[in-house]
């Protein structure tokens, strides 16, 4: 299957072309870990919800 720009829901990076989403929020998985409350605040359409799923 070739891959595609996504325009529409979450990224698959698989079928998709999309920049590495770990890198982005680099403390998250820590944060995760302690069972800390954080904000991904972020314009629309910009991996907010592709990033918090890759972790």
């Amino acid at each position: 299957m070739t891959r595609r720009f996504n325009t529409t829901g979450l990224c698959i990076e698989g079928q998709h072309y999309m920049v590495p989403p770990i890198p982005r929020l680099p403390d998250a998985p820590r944060l995760i870990e302690q069972g800390s409350f954080f904000v991904v605040h972020a314009p629309r359409q910009t991996g907010k919800s592709t990033t918090l799923r890759a972790i």
